[in-house]
C-alpha cells in the first residue's frame, strides 16, 4: 500500500468529521436490523460455512454473524486503524491483510460466501479484474459473493461516489452485472438499500421511501418509456452466484 492510500487507510477511522467506529457495542444498534436482515437473507443456513469478509472495517458484519451462529467466519481489512478498533470493541476474527494478498493466501474452492461491502468502488478498473477473478477462485460451486457499492442510477450516487477520497469509481445495476457475468458468475441479482422497518421511525422512513420511488420510477418512465428494475437508492447490495 502506497501513496495517497497509505495515508488515508492509516487514520480511515478518525480521519473524518465522525468518527467511523462506535465507542462500544451498543454503538452497533442502529444498524443491527439491516445487518440481521441481511444475514437471514443472504448468508448460508449451514451455521459451519466457510464466510470471509473482504474490508471488514472494525467487525460490524462479522459481529452480528457470529451472534447469530456462524462459526467459520474471517474478516480481513487493509486499514490497521480499522482493525485496531475491532480488537478495542473484542470483535473476534477481525486480521489486518492486503485484501488481494488476503484473497491470494487462500485454497481454491474454500469459501462458501465471500462478502465485499463497500469495497470494490476502491478499486481502479485494472485492480477490480483481478480482484473478481480472486474472489471468483476461493468460491466453492455455487457459492456466493455479496457486494454493498455505490449506485450511480440514484438521483443521489455522486453522493456516494465522492463521499470517499479513496473511491474510484460507481457502478450501476447494468455495469455490475456486465462486470460478474463476463468474469464467469452465473446469476447477478441487484436490490435497493431501501429502510428497514423496525419500529415506529422506520416504518415511516420505509412509506416515505415507497412514496419517493414511485416518482422517481414514473420520472425514468417518462423520459424513456420504462421505469422497469431501476434501483434509486445511495447504494445498492449485489448477490452473485459462482
Amino acid at each position: 500500500m502506497s501513496g495517497y492510500r497509505s495515508r488515508i487507510y492509516q487514520n480511515y477511522v478518525h480521519g473524518r468529521q465522525e468518527a467511523l467506529a462506535p465507542s462500544d457495542l451498543n454503538g452497533f444498534k442502529p444498524r443491527a436490523a439491516l445487518l440481521r436482515k441481511l444475514i437471514r437473507e443472504h448468508f448460508p443456513a449451514n451455521r459451519e460455512a466457510n464466510i470471509v469478509d473482504l474490508g471488514c472495517g472494525h467487525g460490524a458484519l462479522v459481529y452480528f454473524a457470529r451472534t447469530m451462529g456462524y462459526r467459520n467466519v474471517l474478516g480481513l481489512d487493509t486499514s490497521p486503524a480499522q482493525v485496531a478498533e475491532a480488537k478495542r470493541l473484542a470483535i473476534e476474527g477481525v486480521r489486518q491483510a492486503d485484501l488481494m494478498d488476503g484473497l491470494s493466501a487462500l485454497p481454491d474452492a474454500s469459501q462458501d460466501l465471500v462478502v465485499a461491502f463497500d469495497v470494490i468502488e476502491h478499486f481502479t478498473k485494472d485492480e477490480l479484474l483481478k480482484f473478481v477473478d480472486q474472489v471468483r477462485r476461493v468460491l466453492k460451486p455455487g457459492g456466493r459473493w455479496l457486494l454493498h457499492t455505490p449506485n450511480g442510477e440514484s438521483p443521489f450516487g455522486s453522493r456516494m461516489r465522492y463521499w470517499d477520497f479513496t473511491h474510484e469509481q460507481a457502478f450501476t445495476r447494468e455495469s455490475i452485472s456486465q462486470l460478474l457475468l463476463t468474469s464467469g458468475f452465473s446469476r447477478v441479482a441487484c436490490y435497493e438499500d431501501q429502510p428497514v422497518a423496525h419500529g415506529a421511525k422506520s416504518a415511516v422512513r420505509l412509506v416515505l421511501w415507497k412514496m419517493l420511488r414511485t416518482g422517481l420510477r414514473l420520472w425514468v418512465a417518462i423520459e424513456t418509456g420504462s421505469g422497469k428494475g431501476c434501483i434509486f437508492s445511495q447504494n445498492f447490495l449485489v448477490a452473485a452466484e459462482k
